[in-house]
C-alpha cells in the first residue's frame, strides 16, 4: 500500500452523492470497521468525512462505491458543496413511470399478454437500476441496506408472478429516492446560503496598485478597498473611510451599523454608502464567518440524545423485522401448510416497509434546521446535545458585568476622607491601576485623564484576586480595592462606613482608597444597565423560566441594585472565580439543568462547568466562539428567548417525527399478518413517512413566533 493512500491520525474526504441518511449511516459504521480506523464520523449535509487511524483511502472509496459515493481527500476551499446530479436518476425514473402507464393501459384494454410483460420489465430495470447496482456491491458483505431490500422485494415478486407489483415497487422507490434527494438538498441549502456569503474575490491595494486577488491570496496588512453596496470579503479593521455596515449574517441584528476608523468589520456582511479601506486582520480560513461555516458543520455531525436514542432503537428494529420476515416467508407453509406465494409476498411487502428510513431522519433533519435558522438569526449553537438542552433549562445563571450590564463602568464619585483633594485621591488610585487589566481600574484611570491628571504607572503593582491591587506612589504603598481587601488588614472603616452604604444602596461599585493604616477615601464606579437585559429577563419567565441568578463578583448592596433593576429574582454575591463554580453546582443539584450566560473569556470555567454554556458577543471574540456551547453573536441578549423557543419547537417536532415514525411501521406490520399490506402501498407508507418527517422538521426553517406563558 502506497504512503500516499494511507494517512495517520486524522484525515478528512469529501464524500458526493449522499441523498440517504441511513445509507450515509450505514456507510460511516462501515469505515469505523475498516483496519486501523478509530473512529469515523460522516456529515450527511457537507459530505465531509473525518476518519481518526490509519484512513486507507483505496478501501474507503470502495464502500462508497457500495452506496454510489464518489470519495475524494477533502481540499478546504471558500466554494459551496456540489450539488447532487440526480439528471440519470430523473430520466430513468420517467421512463419507468411512463413503462408503467403504458403497461397498465394496455393490460386493461388487451389483457394480458407476454408482450406486455416487456413494459414491466421495462419499468423494473429503469426504476431499479441504481438500486440493482448497489445491492450486487453490499449483499456479499451482508450490508442489507435500502438497495438490497428493494432488489429483494422487486426480483421476489417477479418470481412469485407479481410482475406489475415488482415494476411498481421499483418505479415508486425510485421516485422515493428523488424526492429524499430533494429535501435532503433543501436542508443542504442552510449551510450553503452560509458559505456563499463570502465573496471569492476582494480589491486590493499593494505598492500603490489596486487589483481583484482572489481571497486565498490575501494575506494580513493587505489594504481592502471596499465600495458602497459590496459585501466584505475579510475580516479587517477600518483604516479610513466611514460607512454603515449590515452584520446581520454574522450577529443576526439587521440594523446596519455605523463603521468609523478603527471599528473592526466581519467578512459576509454588506457594506452601506461608504467607501472603506480596511486592513486585513485574519486569512481567509481563519474569518469569523469561516469559522461560524466550520462550527455550524461539526454541529450538524454532532449526536443528539434523542438521535442516540434513534440509532439505537433502529440497530434492533431492523434485524428484528428481518428475521420476523424471514419467519413469515418460512413458518405458515411449513409448519401448517398455507400457501408459499401468498406468505413470500406478505415477507417481501415486510422487507419494503422494513427500511428505517423515516425514523432515521426523524432527528437530524430537524436539528440541523434548528441550527440553521439559529446562525440566520446570529445564535450559533454548536450541536444537537445543546440544541435539546436549552429546551429543557429550569434555571440560568447570568453572570452581572458585561453580560446584563454594559460592562463599560464609568465614575461617578470621588469621596475623600482625609487631608487628600479629589483630584489627588483620584490621580494617585490612577497610577496604582494603570497596571491593571481590571474594567473597574480602566474607569478610574480614564476618569483621571479626563481630569488632566497626567498618569504615571506604578511599576510594582500587585493584583489581589478578587480584593483589588496594590502599588508605590512615590514612596507611598497604596491600596485600592473592596472592603475585604481592608478588613484582612485590619483597616479601621468606621469613617467611611456610612458613605460606603449610600453609595452601594444607589446600585454602584465603591473602591477604597488607602494605606496599610488608614483609609484616604472612596471612588465609586456605575456599571449601566443594558437597555434589553430588563426585557429579556421578562421575555424568559414569560417563556417559564421562573429560576434566574446573577454571579457577580461585586457587593451584595450594589448587586440587589442591578437585580432589581433588570428583575432577576436571586443574586450570589462576593463571589471570586472559584466560587462561581461552586455556585453553578449548587444550582445544578438545586435546579437540574442549568445555563450560565457570560462573555467567555472570565467566566469560561463557569461556563464549561453548566450544563449549556452561553458567551455573548462572538462576533469580536474567538474566545467566546470557543469557549461556550452557545454563542449569540450580537453582544446583547435580545436572542436569547428566541433561542429557548427554537430549541422547544425543535424537541416537538423530534417527538413528533419518531412517534409518528415508529407508529407507521407498526401499523404496516401489524397489516402484514391479514394481508392487507401490499407491495406498492409499502412503498407508498415508506416514502410518505419519509417525506413527512423531513417536511415537518423543514418547518424550523422559518423563524418561529415567541410563545407566551402568563
Amino acid at each position: 500500500m502506497s504512503d500516499i493512500n494511507k494517512q495517520k491520525f486524522i484525515s478528512e474526504f469529501q464524500v458526493q452523492g449522499i441523498s440517504c441518511l441511513d445509507c450515509a449511516q450505514k456507510f460511516e459504521q462501515a469505515v469505523r470497521q475498516l483496519p486501523g480506523v478509530v473512529q469515523a464520523t460522516l456529515n450527511p449535509l457537507s459530505g465531509k468525512l473525518s476518519v481518526t487511524g490509519t484512513a486507507d483511502l483505496a478501501s474507503i472509496r470502495r464502500l462508497g462505491s457500495e452506496e454510489g459515493y464518489i470519495v475524494d481527500p477533502f481540499v478546504a476551499e471558500t466554494k459551496p458543496p456540489a450539488l447532487r446530479q440526480t439528471g440519470n436518476e430523473l430520466w430513468r425514473a420517467i421512463g419507468s413511470g411512463a413503462a408503467l402507464v403504458f403497461g397498465f393501459t394496455a393490460e386493461k384494454l388487451a389483457g394480458p399478454q407476454n408482450l406486455l410483460q416487456l413494459l414491466f420489465f421495462a419499468a423494473i430495470l429503469l426504476g431499479g437500476w441504481g438500486n440493482f447496482r448497489k445491492a450486487l456491491k453490499a449483499l456479499p458483505r451482508g450490508n442489507f441496506n435500502m438497495s438490497v431490500l428493494m432488489s429483494i422485494a422487486v426480483l421476489g415478486a417477479v418470481a412469485i408472478g407479481q410482475i406489475e407489483e415488482g415494476a411498481s415497487v421499483a418505479f415508486l422507490y425510485a421516485v422515493s429516492e428523488l424526492l429524499e434527494a430533494w429535501t435532503m438538498e433543501k436542508a443542504r441549502r442552510s449551510l450553503r446560503e452560509l458559505i456563499e456569503l463570502s465573496p471569492g474575490v476582494a480589491r486590493i491595494r499593494r505598492e500603490g496598485e489596486e487589483q481583484n486577488l482572489h481571497v486565498a491570496e490575501i494575506v494580513v496588512g493587505d489594504i481592502m478597498i471596499v465600495r458602497p453596496g459590496d459585501r466584505i470579503a475579510m475580516d479587517g479593521v477600518i483604516v479610513g473611510g466611514k460607512s454603515s455596515v449590515n452584520q446581520a449574517p454574522i450577529t443576526g441584528e439587521s440594523t446596519p451599523i455605523t463603521k468609523n476608523p478603527g471599528d473592526e468589520i466581519f467578512a459576509g456582511t454588506l457594506n452601506g454608502p461608504g467607501a472603506l479601506e480596511v486592513s486585513v486582520t485574519k486569512l481567509v480560513q481563519d474569518t469569523t464567518l469561516a469559522r461560524i461555516i466550520r462550527l455550524v458543520e461539526s454541529a450538524q455531525a454532532e449526536r443528539a440524545p434523542s438521535q442516540a436514542f434513534v440509532d439505537k432503537f433502529a440497530a434492533v428494529y431492523t434485524p428484528l423485522v428481518l428475521t420476523l420476515a424471514v419467519g413469515i416467508a418460512l413458518l405458515p407453509p411449513l409448519v401448517w401448510g398455507y400457501q408459499w406465494t401468498e406468505w413470500i409476498y406478505r415477507a417481501l411487502a415486510l422487507l419494503v416497509v422494513a427500511c428505517p428510513c423515516a425514523l432515521v431522519v426523524s432527528t437530524p433533519v430537524a436539528i440541523v434546521s434548528a441550527i440553521a435558522a439559529a446562525a440566520r438569526q446570529g445564535v450559533l449553537i454548536k450541536g444537537g446535545l445543546y440544541l435539546e438542552a436549552v429546551g429543557t433549562l429550569q434555571a440560568i445563571a447570568f453572570d452581572k458585568t458585561g453580560t446584563l450590564t454594559r460592562g463599560e463602568p464609568m465614575v461617578t464619585d470621588v469621596v475623600a476622607v482625609s487631608d487628600w483633594q479629589q483630584d489627588e485621591l483620584l490621580g494617585k488610585a490612577a497610577d496604582v491601576e494603570a497596571r491593571s487589566e481590571h474594567p473597574l481600574a480602566a474607569a478610574i484611570v480614564r476618569a483621571a485623564e479626563q481630569q488632566g491628571h497626567v498618569v504615571t504607572p506604578a511599576e510594582d503593582f500587585l493584583a489581589i484576586a478578587g480584593r483589588g491591587g496594590r502599588a508605590t506612589v512615590g514612596e507611598e504603598l497604596l491600596y485600592i480595592g473592596n472592603s475585604q481587601l481592608f478588613d484582612e488588614r485590619g483597616v479601621d472603616l468606621s469613617l467611611a462606613t456610612d458613605e460606603i452604604s449610600r453609595l452601594q444602596q444607589a446600585g454602584k461599585t465603591v473602591m477604597i482608597v488607602g494605606t496599610a493604616e488608614t483609609v484616604m477615601g472612596l471612588i465609586a464606579v456605575a456599571d449601566t444597565v443594558r437597555p434589553d437585559s430588563a426585557a429579556t429577563i421578562m421575555e424568559l419567565k414569560k417563556a417559564g423560566i421562573q429560576h434566574m441568578i446573577m454571579l457577580t463578583g461585586d457587593n451584595p448592596k450594589t448587586a440587589q441594585a442591578i437585580a432589581a433593576q433588570v428583575g432577576v429574582d436571586e443574586v450570589k454575591a462576593d463571589l471570586l472565580p472559584e466560587d462561581k463554580l461552586d455556585a453553578i453546582r449548587e444550582l445544578r443539584t438545586q435546579y437540574g439543568q442549568v445555563a450560565m450566560v457570560g462573555d467567555g473569556i472570565n467566566d469560561a470555567p463557569a461556563l464549561a462547568l453548566s450544563s449549556v454554556g452561553i458567551a455573548m458577543g462572538g462576533a469580536g471574540s474567538a474566545t467566546a466562539l470557543e469557549a461556550a456551547d452557545i454563542v449569540l453573536m450580537a453582544d446583547d441578549l435580545k436572542n436569547l428567548p428566541f433561542t429557548i423557543e427554537l430549541s422547544r419547537r425543535a424537541l416537538q417536532i423530534i417527538r413528533q417525527n419518531i412517534s409518528f415514525s415508529i407508529g407507521i411501521k407498526v401499523v404496516a406490520v401489524l397489516a402484514v399478518f391479514p394481508g392487507w399490506l401490499t407491495l406498492w402501498l409499502a412503498i407508498l407508507a415508506d416514502m410518505g413517512a419519509t417525506l413527512v418527517v423531513t417536511l415537518n422538521s423543514l418547518r424550523l426553517l422559518a423563524k418561529p413566533e415567541p410563545t407566551r406563558r402568563d
